[in-house]
């Protein structure tokens, strides 16, 4: 009813406008008298503004109103959570303000009298003055009507009962898509050769590779997260890189050397790997004759870490965290990715349009000319970070899959850096610091994971956009 009333005002503004149009030009042909006219553009002006203003506090109450649906499923019913209408309040907006112009151009510029060939002003700067400072309160009007409208439905609140001590993100991780049907457990990729999932991660993201996996019009996020509504929620890194690119981070990759005893190492000696992690593909930056590579660091804050090692970083984003409050950043990430409620949607499918994550894959280094203060908050976009981005649909990943056992947190969309990167052991360092200093305890993601195997041709989406 709201969205029919509003559309009623639109054409109701629309007729008027063509009216409207007719009108000055009957009065700039002369065929009015000025004494009609203005009372009479004045009333018409002020009405259509203080419809526009009408359309603008209708929308604003109903967009950010709850609706409360007592049901497990859908417990509540966001229309901002679900919906763009801000092109909608731009055209209300510009409706506003021209139709507020109109009035006081009207009431303080035109005369009542005939045009004589003389200026109506006594005083133009005046006059302008008066239009300028009425237009500016009437905004101000707005404003505040738009504020107690935003009131109303408690926008400025806490939420009833919420306890601000209590973490609402822990638990929100899902399992299950029905009643105890345990739909997000890892199932088998492949079963007599056809595939019983979606697109997986991590993937080869050289330039012009093409996966093997039809994604139909499932299309990745291609905008920065925080254009689309998605904010970090947590960050974490893997031992190497899961992903693949050619020249960047692959197989012909070198590093430390590592006990020829641990799991997933190469050939060589002089340590083992973080708790048995799978060691992914590894930079070509490593020289044992550059001190920067091979002189330790005193970690005070990070475990398990390695100066001239490479690790992928990765920052799950999401429209559903709890961004902008101290409890936007979790660990677990999954916690922090389905944190609200009503947002992600399996039917219909809508997780590659709110869930993303950032990854970019570092060497790390025992120099301070590598040093980045804030890793904590996202990818590094400055410089030559960021400048090669391949996008693309895939999977959360980790050790628990590999190519026989496949992720069903899937599709979600994925934003890698292709380009490998230098960054001090510092850097890592004050960003566990952040880490252990958050609200939420993310202890569990001051070290290294393994990484995923990366994803053969066949699970891999087909619709990769370079950025």
């Amino acid at each position: 009813m709201a969205g029919l009333a509003a559309c009623t005002f639109g054409f109701i503004a629309e007729t008027v406008a063509v009216l409207m149009l007719i009108f000055h030009a009957v009065n700039l042909g002369g065929m009015a008298s000025s004494r009609i006219a203005k009372p009479l553009a004045a009333v018409v002006w002020l009405v259509l503004g203080a419809g526009f203003l009408i359309v603008i506090l209708l929308a604003i109450g109903i967009y950010t109103m709850r609706c409360e649906c007592h049901n497990d499923f859908i417990p509540y019913i966001m229309i901002q959570e679900h919906f763009n209408y801000n092109y909608g309040f731009a055209f209300a907006i510009t409706g506003f303000g021209a139709s507020v112009l109109m009035f006081f151009v009207t009431l303080f510029i035109t005369g009542m009298k005939d045009s004589t060939g003389k200026s109506t002003l006594s005083s133009p700067l005046c006059s302008i003055g008066k239009v300028l400072g009425s237009c500016f309160v009437t905004a101000a009007f707005g404003m505040m009507c738009a504020l107690a409208v935003m009131a109303s439905n408690n926008d400025f609140a806490p939420p009833a009962g919420v306890d601000p001590n209590i973490n609402p993100c822990e638990g929100q991780q899902p399992l299950d898509a029905g009643p105890h049907d345990g739909y997000f457990s890892n199932v088998n990729c492949f079963r007599d050769a056809v595939t019983q999932t979606l697109e997986q991660a991590g993937g080869n993201v050289t330039r012009g590779y093409v996966g093997g996996m039809d994604a139909h019009n499932r299309r990745p996020i291609t905008q920065p997260y925080s254009q689309v509504g998605l904010c970090p929620v947590n960050v974490h890194w893997h031992l190497g890189a899961e992903h693949l690119s050619v020249g960047q981070y692959d197989e012909y990759g070198t590093g430390p050397p590592i006990n020829s005893s641990s799991s997933g190492s190469s050939s060589g000696h002089g340590r083992q790997l973080s708790s048995g992690a799978r060691l992914g593909g590894r930079c070509h930056y490593y020289r044992s004759t550059d001190p920067k590579f091979t002189t330790p660091y005193n970690w005070r804050f990070c475990t398990d870490m390695h100066v001239g090692e490479t690790y992928e970083v990765h920052w799950p984003h999401s429209a559903a965290g709890a961004c902008g409050t101290q409890w936007q950043m979790q660990s677990p990430f999954d916690d922090g990715v389905f944190c609200r409620d009503g947002i992600i949607t399996i039917a219909p499918l809508n997780t590659y349009q709110k869930i993303g994550v950032q990854s970019q894959t570092f060497v790390v280094v025992n120099d301070e000319a590598y040093y980045q203060p804030n890793l904590f908050r996202g990818m590094l976009t400055h410089g030559q970070h960021g400048l090669d981005m391949a996008m693309y649909t895939g999977s959360t990943t980790g050790t628990s899959r590999n190519n026989a056992v496949c992720s069903r947190y899937t599709p979600i969309t994925w934003q890698v850096d292709r380009k490998c990167h230098l960054i001090s052991a510092s850097s890592f360092d004050k960003m566990c610091q952040d880490m252990l200093n958050n609200r939420d305890d993310m202890s569990m993601d001051v070290y290294p994971h393994g990484a995923r195997e990366v994803v053969e041709y066949e699970l891999t989406a087909n619709n990769m956009v370079d950025g």
